[in-house]
């Protein structure tokens, strides 16, 4: 980082969450949720699957807002980890909902979970992009079947 640059703080870092997950429950086009994203050396860590580079994340984004609708993300907690250079790793806790509908079944399922999950947040350039992204655990809120 140059002198002239200053390291976002953790208020900035929780509204990069936020808007991440807006982005994500909104279905916005994938241009504008790559943003979001390392061009290089990008890994996702999802209990699916892991996602290496932009074009397996479309992927993934492509499946995953075909499955799941009426998402609602509410970040519960952003921390930093530690900062590594340029690079600074969060501990991020999120409450995702949403909403399953599997053909033919007359009606959706409603999921719920805290998401436990750490990145690592490359904040070299202009805005941060995330670069390595883990669901470290998935709970189960009551009553909600497993994902």
């Amino acid at each position: 980082m140059s002198a002239t640059q200053t390291r976002p703080t953790r208020a900035a870092l929780e509204q990069f969450a936020k808007d991440w997950y807006t982005a994500l429950d909104r279905h916005d086009p994938l241009e504008q949720v790559t943003a979001y994203l390392a061009e290089d050396g990008l890994v996702m860590n999802f209990p699916e699957g892991t996602s290496r580079g932009l074009a397996a994340f479309a992927d993934w984004y492509d499946k995953v807002t075909r499955t799941f609708f009426d998402e609602e993300h509410t970040v519960t907690s952003v921390e930093i980890d530690r900062v590594e250079g340029t690079r600074t790793v969060l501990k991020v806790v999120v409450n995702w909902q949403t909403k399953v509908w599997n053909p033919p079944q007359a009606r959706s399922v409603w999921k719920g979970f805290d998401a436990y999950q750490t990145w690592t947040v490359d904040t070299a350039g202009a805005t941060p992009r995330i670069l390595t992204y883990t669901v470290d655990a998935l709970t189960a809120m009551p009553g909600s079947p497993q994902l």
